[in-house]
């Protein structure tokens, strides 16, 4: 969320700043900073009140002392008025805070000033592109055909045990899918990350905490009995692993990794650009994750596109790089660079991963904040990144390295599968 000190402070730069998502939010904004004012006027009455009452409540035990039984009635009588408004205050007081905290989760974050302004992916800016696309010949197979070729996934049986986009990984397939997996987490634990393993099941606190919930486009699986969310990334319960506590300025910065499956409904996808593991209910992730003081999360950020970038090079997959415009931009994001692979065999771009800072607005959410060496309290910065999904690379990987021999295996690949190629 947004601070109300931001609201207060930088009323009009919130507005001009949303508009690049298309985000009306004036009505919202004016409507948010009338209700804090009521909530900050009423708070201070409050306090007024419980001052007087506790001032009351001494004097009214002199003028017992004293014998001033009646003067001590007149207290009390303004004693147990004070007491019926402080009731009606606080009662006051706790409407206003959830109407505050339901219209402020309404509000997306505010870009920054590097994102382009516009509607759609087709608005998004292309800031890093490979200068060489494979070209495979005319008999090349996408991926759901070689991976039936190859006996690598079952889809059809997925279906059958579950539905569809739950794919079952079948001999060299599932070998290959384990390797990706320990290769994306060797590369990140090299590079500083720490890993860890985290439950695949959270509540609602923490799915509210990195701005998964509510839930508006229904793309969470609820388990309603028990109230509990199956994670769409490893991002939630990472960084809710800090959620309501307070750092020290030496806990920064804190990097993590962890390699968790991934559960979406996908709901309204439909079509030939869903086919075989373009996308799925069901599949594996490698994330990475930081907490930074907010002047090193630019630097971070930098530091963690060019990461997932050396890993892409080092599978040799071709790929480019894309900062997001305002319309295509997620709910918490500040500003986000998306990574996609050419897909030769579909002749298109596949989206990989995507990096992102959310600046304060998770911490915001999350009560998640850090001591400075002044002392002071300040609100730490959030940013995330895929390292990497696993289906569309496993399918860029199946495409681009189809030979008439077979499917070649990338080197960095080779220590971990055990094989050099699949036929």
């Amino acid at each position: 969320m947004l601070a109300m000190q931001i609201l207060r402070e930088d009323r009009q730069k919130v507005i001009e700043g949303l508009q690049k998502r298309n985000f009306e939010a004036l009505t919202l904004v004016d409507q948010l900073l009338e209700l804090d004012q009521q909530r900050r006027q009423l708070q201070t009455q409050l306090d007024q009140n419980l001052a007087r009452a506790n001032q009351l409540s001494k004097e009214i035990g002199g003028l017992f002392k004293q014998g001033k039984k009646e003067e001590a009635e007149a207290l009390k009588a303004e004693t147990a008025s004070l007491k019926t408004q402080t009731k009606t205050d606080q009662e006051k007081l706790q409407e206003l805070a959830t109407e505050i905290l339901e219209l402020r989760s309404s509000i997306p974050n505010v870009p920054k000033e590097v994102v382009p302004a516009g509607s759609s992916e087709e608005d998004n800016q292309v800031v890093f592109e490979v200068s060489e696309i494979p070209q495979l010949s005319a008999e090349a197979l996408p991926h759901w055909e070689l991976a039936q070729k190859y006996q690598l996934i079952d889809f059809e049986l997925g279906s059958k045990i579950t539905g569809a986009g739950f794919p079952v990984y079948t001999n060299k397939g599932a070998r290959l899918q384990r390797a990706l997996i320990q290769y994306f987490l060797d590369v990140n634990t090299a590079a500083g990350y720490t890993e860890m393993q985290v439950p695949h099941l959270v509540n609602a606190a923490s799915g509210f905490g990195t701005g998964q919930l509510p839930d508006k486009e229904g793309q969470m699986y609820h388990v309603q009995d028990d109230e509990l969310y199956l994670i769409p990334t490893a991002e939630v319960p990472l960084t809710n692993l800090f959620r309501d506590q307070l750092l020290s300025h030496t806990d920064l910065p804190i990097c993590l990794t962890g390699y968790t499956p991934c559960f979406r409904r996908e709901a309204g996808s439909y079509g030939a650009h869903v086919r075989g593991l373009n996308r799925l209910h069901q599949f594996d992730k490698v994330e990475i994750v930081r907490i930074e003081k907010p002047e090193n999360a630019l630097d971070a950020l930098e530091a963690m596109v060019a990461h997932v970038q050396k890993i892409l090079e080092a599978l040799g997959l071709p790929f480019r790089i894309l900062r997001l415009c305002g319309g295509d931009l997620g709910f918490t994001s500040a500003l986000t660079y998306d990574f996609e692979v050419y897909s030769a065999a579909q002749e298109r771009w596949l989206e990989v991963s995507s990096v992102s800072t959310f600046d304060s607005y998770q911490a915001e959410r999350l009560g998640l904040r850090y001591k400075t060496e002044t002392g002071s309290k300040e609100r730490v910065h959030t940013l995330n990144g895929s390292a990497l999904a696993l289906p569309r690379i496993l399918a860029a990987l199946l495409e681009n390295f189809q030979t008439e021999a077979g499917i070649q295996i990338p080197e960095v690949l080779v220590p971990y599968t055990g094989f050099d190629r699949i036929d």
